[in-house]
């Protein structure tokens, strides 16, 4: 799951991490009462951000430096509302429905420093680098040498040699700089254990002239499976920024994600998923979506998962690919019927079943009355699937 910057700096700030001094706003006239309370409190710049949950803001025109509340007022008429399309977004772009109105700071020097969850090492793995602001991706290709990684075992937890290796990649020496930057990263460490967060990324964290660290933007990732013991971070979900869809099949238990091709997939499992739609590219195609019905699925979970696919006008054909063991292949087959004769499917279906009860699931499609095209092996699912979409 993930939050809004305005969220992010809130929760990092609850761990220590200096962040700006902010208020957010859902309208232009609360814009303009954020800007004013800022003045009013030694403000000498002010900086208007739109809240998505995509970076390339600035480059799209979300992110404003703005004097007055004049200023602050015509940016918030053009930024509220205003679709954005930036690199993370796709070219569908996102509404801007919340605004960020923050005091603007003196930048002395801008880093990168993020931690992600590392399952290759066990660890939390901070990401630093002196070229903060920028696209950390063009930074690993065209300069791999700046980027520093350091990895704390979470047994240990951060450590002194941890922060003189990221103070040493971020060319940090006085002893204000080092206690401000110790500061920082045992806050975002601390976090990322504390709300079970799958990622923090600080991009850019700034030097101010005095040697202190700030975050001058965060983002914050949190593992959807924690979420349970975080009734607070789940508060902080705008669903707004989702995928209707996904949103519709997190209420069924359901592991859903919407991509952009045309054939529908039902798998359970998330490594056979994502075999199925490798094998559906292979054979020329794109997959509509990800979705892992689990191994305990019922013939109704079946069913609203046929409807997710359906709502999705560019579905062509749907491919469903069980291996039964849990999950038995009879009780997908009569899920598969009673959801096709419920909902009426339009376009071409094609199951491959495998697995405990294989023979009676293979019965009960046959003998459904139904247009269901019966597949062998992932191979032969694959082969049909896509000449049926193309025929």
């Amino acid at each position: 799951m993930n939050i809004h910057e305005y969220q992010a700096k809130k929760v990092l700030g609850q761990f220590g991490v200096p962040v700006p001094v902010g208020i957010p706003a859902k309208s232009v006239e609360e814009a303009i009462n954020a800007a004013e309370t800022l003045l009013k409190e030694g403000a000498t710049l002010l900086v208007l951000k739109a809240q998505i949950h995509a970076g390339g803001r600035g480059k799209a025109g979300g992110v404003k430096l703005c004097k007055t509340v004049e200023d602050i007022k015509r940016e918030a008429h053009i930024m509220m509302g205003k679709t954005l399309v930036t690199h993370q977004t796709g070219p569908e772009g996102k509404v801007v429905k919340m605004l960020y109105v923050e005091s603007g700071t003196d930048i002395e020097k801008e880093f990168y420093l993020s931690a992600v969850v590392d399952r290759a090492t066990s660890s939390v793995t901070f990401v630093a680098s002196s070229e903060g602001g920028m696209d950390i991706e063009e930074v690993a290709h065209s300069n791999p040498e700046k980027i520093t990684k350091v990895s704390v075992q979470i047994g240990t937890g951060v450590q002194g040699f941890h922060v003189r290796t990221i103070a040493n990649a971020l060319n940090v020496i006085t002893k204000v700089e080092m206690a401000s930057l110790t500061k920082v990263i045992k806050g975002i460490y601390d976090a990322v254990i504390a709300k079970d967060a799958s990622q923090v990324e600080i991009n850019p964290l700034i030097k101010l002239s005095d040697g202190t660290f700030r975050a001058l933007d965060a983002k914050l990732n949190f593992d959807d499976n924690a979420l349970f013991r975080q009734p607070d971070i789940l508060e902080l979900r705008d669903l707004n920024e989702e995928e209707p869809s996904e949103i519709e099949a997190s209420k069924h238990g359901l592991s859903y994600v919407k991509m952009d091709g045309s054939i529908g997939c039902m798998v359970n499992g998330a490594g056979l998923a994502m075999a199925t739609m490798d094998i559906i590219k292979y054979y020329g195609e794109e997959p509509a979506n990800f979705l892992d019905v689990g191994g305990g699925a019922t013939k109704e979970k079946v069913t609203e998962a046929f409807k997710i696919i359906l709502a999705d006008p560019s579905v062509k054909a749907i491919l469903v690919n069980i291996f039964g063991g849990i999950m038995k292949c009879d009780i997908i087959a009569e899920g598969v019927v009673s959801a096709a004769k419920e909902i009426g499917i339009q376009v071409p279906l094609v199951v491959r079943l495998e697995g405990t009860n294989v023979e009676l699931g293979k019965k009960i499609l046959s003998s459904s009355g139904l247009q269901i095209i019966s597949a062998d092996n992932l191979e032969d699912a694959a082969q049909k699937i896509t000449q049926a979409v193309k025929s």
